[in-house]
């Protein structure tokens, strides 16, 4: 395993391609309509599958401070190490939010999550859509193997999958650092609350969740020993 520093380094890194062309998608879909929604949506899971192939074995490419929690609860992950890789990706996020603005400064939201309808309904479905992801990360990682090429391709076609069905209503962030930065790059704070919290309640029930569908003993053993 890499020293604590490289993967944080690699969480970081990870986190700004991560919003950089995730929101990126947004910013060049509302300035030229040549990505189409289909298009931001898919290229949301594109990066998030290449990502997973590049970082995985280096840091476990969390890139989403709810996914890091959701696996320390899950004792998947030490918790001793939650807050380096939560900061880690913060700063990442932020570095990709500051070169948009400077890429696009007319643009007012920098690929911000904003609810389209109220924000009651975009916290239910953002803890709804955080509540899968995180369970689909849970039983698509369990044993040593983490089942190889199935981990990418999984994540990346649930994020795609939700980023494509929920995108138009919520943003479909399901990721707190993807939201807080391009939030407060732009100045468009009134709603990001919801991201903030929704996805982190949602990744945690999802832990409990894993544990009723799995063998006795599952995300409750020692950190890496789920059966």
């Amino acid at each position: 395993m890499l020293p604590l520093r490289r993967r944080c380094f690699a969480e970081a890194l990870g986190t700004f391609a991560l919003v950089f062309a995730g929101c990126g998608a947004i910013v060049v879909q509302s300035a030229t309509g040549a990505l189409t929604h289909v298009g931001v949506a898919l290229t949301w899971g594109l990066v998030v599958l290449v990502l997973v192939y590049t970082l995985g074995d280096r840091s476990g490419a969390n890139l989403n401070p709810a996914v890091t929690l959701g696996l320390a609860l899950a004792r998947r992950f030490p918790w001793n190490e939650v807050l380096p890789y939560i900061g880690s990706q913060v700063v990442g996020a932020f570095a990709a939010s500051a070169l948009l603005l400077i890429l696009f400064p007319d643009d007012l939201t920098l690929g911000a999550t904003l609810p389209r309808g109220s924000a009651w309904q975009s916290f239910v479905l953002e803890i709804i859509l955080t509540w899968f992801l995180m369970l689909a990360v849970l039983c698509i990682t369990r044993g040593a193997a983490n089942k190889g090429i199935t981990v990418g391709l999984v994540a990346g076609a649930i994020i795609g999958l939700e980023a494509l069905f929920a995108g138009p209503i919520t943003g479909a962030s399901m990721n707190p650092a993807r939201s807080l930065a391009p939030a407060v790059v732009s100045g468009t704070v009134s709603a990001v609350w919801i991201y903030l919290t929704a996805p982190i309640l949602g990744s945690l029930l999802a832990v409990p969740t894993c544990r009723a569908i799995s063998e006795p003993g599952c995300c409750t053993a020692a950190e890496g020993t789920c059966p």
